[in-house]
């Protein structure tokens, strides 16, 4: 979804990205272990860090979000993002870990989309200096690259 079709309602192309990261998630119980490299080819990637670094891109924008609507600096980013794969990302991707990640995903990404629907239409486009709109912070938001990156494993048939 562009940035014009989200019109009425900027926060739907979020939740719309986070189901497809759950679609290509649930090809990831295939993962055969090998990390993926990112499509710049510095990075890589395996179904648990595009999981964290999904999650970590909602609650960094969602963040933003609630200190432009205050008013406030948003806090400086001190994450490592994608530049670390930690021993955790490599581990094997389960049944339990996909639960777990669709219900923190589908959680989150609808929290984003409730504070921009309670923020309300006047609120979306309003300039903020040299930050982004809402509605580019969602659109930013909504795409689903991390779980590209990982990409569908479903075996070949």
């Amino acid at each position: 979804m562009s940035i014009e079709e989200s019109t009425t309602d900027p926060g739907l192309v979020v939740e719309e990205a986070t189901a497809e990261v759950l679609t290509l998630a649930r090809t990831w119980l295939a993962w055969d272990g090998r990390p993926r490299l990112a499509e710049e080819g510095a990075r890589l990637y395996t179904p648990h860090k595009a999981v964290r670094r999904y999650a970590d891109h909602l609650v960094d924008h969602l963040a933003q979000v609630e200190a432009l609507l205050a008013g406030v600096p948003t806090r400086p980013n001190g994450w490592f993002e994608s530049a670390v794969t930690t021993p955790a990302d490599l581990a094997p991707f389960t049944e339990a870990d996909l639960v777990e990640a669709t219900e923190r995903l589908t959680r989150l990404s609808r929290t984003f989309r409730l504070r921009l629907l309670t923020a309300g239409p006047d609120e979306w486009d309003r300039a903020r200096g040299a930050e982004w709109t809402l509605r580019e912070i969602a659109a930013h938001v909504g795409d689903p690259w991390y779980a590209r990156q990982v990409g569908d494993l479903r075996p070949e048939r």
